[in-house]
């Protein structure tokens, strides 16, 4: 089987290769002199080559060597009483809209189904309208649940993706966490793992072949299957897996995938520690599923709101949180689960910092201590869930970017 590897076989002219190029450092969390010289050489430029010359001086990317801490935007799309779906749509991809212009690097999505924590069940959907409206933000699902999907059919949709989003694609992959929710698919999720890994392998050998041959085991096989269409971004769109399990992490690390995480810093730092020690033991040469990318995210989502004082950003969150815990925790009532309930506390949230809430002054000061227990590069904040307002979402990301985002930079 014809692979086709990074670049190469595409026979790019200087100024296509220089121009992907641009595309792939795009929104990257931490960039290094030594990472832009890394870029460079997986792209096979020279470091003096004009447009890379351009890129660095234009301030895309930091020619220092110290540590950049950059924010994206993370949502579930989740219901709100207020809105139709057709409103609650609209709202999402101005708020999308207002954080790219705000200097946010990327858009993430969930994957949820049969739960109003998810009213966007086919993120490839939403994303498509999402590529359309915007020019620069990155974005991408967080994840695809790579069981339920047919192998074939979604490399098809990331490929679209990435040119409809002129290779700004992000791609998040993973198993699944609710059984619910996959057991409505007729999908074992004790069995997720095997599935999920043979998935995943096919999707990337169907990204990355002019002919595809590949599962049979868990997954449906193919054979001989001619591929025409291919990503922009070579050899595909960057990876992301998000876990709060430092065996899961060891196995992001290997493979060099971004990382994302929840819980409190302290306890995600074990998963960092996981992630960071496997990825150094990796032996130069060694074939990494993200080795085209040079400086991996390593971040944690959180629920965000902020207001010009503490007290105004609490009685904001605790106004729309009725409607969110709903929504996060309706579908494991309606099977008499209750092991989440303490997930739904917006106090003892706020206590632990599990979700930001605050004046710009208390934010940066949360941040800045997660950032160093947990040795972090990013953040994925979700500004728009339950009952919020479009305004008061809105109020949080200008808030964000104006007051909270330059202490980073």
């Amino acid at each position: 089987m014809a692979k086709r590897r990074a670049m190469g076989e595409r026979r790019q002219s200087d100024h296509d290769v220089a121009g992907t190029f641009l595309l792939y450092l795009h929104g990257r969390a931490v960039l290094t002199a030594a990472g832009i010289r890394g870029a460079c050489s997986v792209f096979g430029l020279s470091s003096a080559t004009s447009n890379v010359q351009l890129a660095i001086a234009r301030g895309d990317q930091s020619q220092g060597e110290s540590m950049v801490l950059s924010f994206g935007m993370f949502d579930w799309v989740d219901g709100r009483d207020t809105a139709s779906t057709a409103e609650l749509y609209d709202s999402r991809i101005e708020l999308i809209k207002a954080a790219e212009a705000a200097g946010f690097s990327r858009y993430h999505m969930a994957e949820h189904h049969a739960t109003t924590l998810g009213m966007a069940p086919s993120p490839s959907v939403f994303l498509a309208a999402v590529a359309r409206e915007t020019r620069h933000i990155r974005l991408g699902p967080l994840v695809y649940l790579l069981p339920l999907y047919e192998p074939l059919r979604l490399a098809y949709e990331i490929s679209m993706l990435d040119h409809l989003s002129h290779g700004r694609l992000e791609l998040g992959v993973g198993r699944g966490v609710s059984p619910f929710e996959l057991g409505y698919h007729g999908v074992d999720h004790t069995q997720t793992k095997p599935v999920f890994l043979e998935a995943l392998d096919t999707v990337l050998t169907a990204l990355t072949s002019d002919e595809l041959t590949a599962g049979g085991d868990l997954t449906p096989r193919y054979e001989h299957v001619p591929m025409h269409l291919h990503p922009l971004q070579q050899p595909y769109p960057p990876l992301w897996y998000a876990t709060t399990v430092p065996e899961s992490s060891a196995w992001a690390g290997r493979h060099g995938l971004h990382l994302m995480g929840l819980g409190t810093s302290a306890d995600f730092r074990s998963c960092v520690a996981a992630y960071r020690e496997a990825a150094a033991k990796v032996e130069p040469g060694t074939h990494r599923l993200n080795d085209h990318v040079v400086d991996p995210c390593i971040g944690m989502h959180r629920q965000i709101v902020v207001a010009p004082s503490d007290e105004e950003a609490m009685a904001i969150a605790a106004a729309g949180y009725d409607r969110f815990a709903y929504n996060f925790i309706s579908l494991w009532h309606r099977h008499d689960q209750h092991h989440l309930d303490g997930r739904i506390d917006l106090e003892a949230n706020h206590r632990s910092e599990t979700m930001f809430i605050g004046s710009p002054a208390s934010i940066i000061d949360k941040i800045e201590r997660q950032r160093a227990e947990a040795d972090l590069n990013y953040f994925a904040l979700s500004f728009a869930w339950g009952n919020l307002s479009h305004a008061q979402s809105l109020q949080s990301i200008e808030l964000f970017a104006s007051e909270v985002m330059p202490a980073f930079q």
